[in-house]
């Protein structure tokens, strides 16, 4: 005779609903974050003027640049936005993930990047903020948000939720992220191309952004090969 099946444990249901509640954070997380990044665009539409602060933080850089530091700035410039920081990036994110036999990290990359340059644009044209005069650079129109840092920011959340977390989480991906998320801030506000309320936005935009489409899919990107190693293993040639 087949032996009766076995009963699920009860935690089953605890279990999932417990899942779903922390589904629900990174949610509230990233809607949160947009939200705050609204208001300041509210706000800052209703100044005539620069907040005192942001204009300290621009006379604060312009009085520092130079030869040293206007190569880094340029170079961000150049990596965090136009064809290479829209196009090429993100594409290349896309090939590395699915070289790595992760589409399902692949496709949220890309979606997040769409998404964050997507709003970063509808509200650059909705608040319409003024940008420095003395800019470095030529620039559009639209202060307000920075896109730059909002792609940067997306860029390092995303592979931090990929590759930071987990039994294997490489702490040092969110230490990297950070920095090149500050780096770009820098860059921007140095050239004069935004204010410092700007890149603040960006950050809170991007970043939110990424965590709130993290969530629904964190199971999948979780059980995923989390290295490249494990991915021959299971997918051998």
């Amino acid at each position: 005779m087949s032996s009766p099946p076995i009963p699920s444990p009860p935690s089953t249901g605890a279990s999932a609903a417990s899942r779903r509640i922390r589904r629900r954070w990174p949610i509230i997380t990233g809607s949160v974050a947009l939200g705050v990044a609204l208001l300041m665009g509210l706000l800052l539409a209703t100044r005539d003027a620069p907040s005192g602060l942001d204009q300290e933080w621009l006379d604060e850089l312009i009085d520092e640049r130079g030869p040293w530091f206007d190569v880094p700035a340029l170079l961000l410039d150049w990596v965090g936005g136009h064809v290479v920081g829209i196009v090429v990036v993100p594409l290349a994110m896309v090939i590395w993930l699915l070289a790595l036999r992760r589409p399902w990290a692949a496709g949220f990359s890309i979606a997040a990047a769409i998404v964050s340059a997507g709003v970063v644009q509808l509200l650059k044209a909705v608040f319409d903020r003024a940008r420095p005069e003395l800019m470095l650079v030529a620039s559009d129109e639209g202060s307000f948000p920075s896109g730059h840092v909002a792609n940067a920011a997306t860029i390092a959340v995303v592979v931090g939720l990929v590759f930071g977390l987990g039994p294997d989480r490489r702490w040092w991906v969110w230490l990297v992220g950070s920095a090149y998320v500050v780096a770009m801030a820098l860059s921007r506000t140095y050239l004069g191309v935004h204010w410092l309320t700007d890149t603040i936005g960006g950050v809170l935009i991007g970043g939110g952004i990424a965590v709130a489409l993290w969530a629904p899919i964190a199971d999948r990107l979780s059980a995923e090969p989390r290295s490249p190693r494990s991915a021959r293993s299971e997918h051998p040639l």
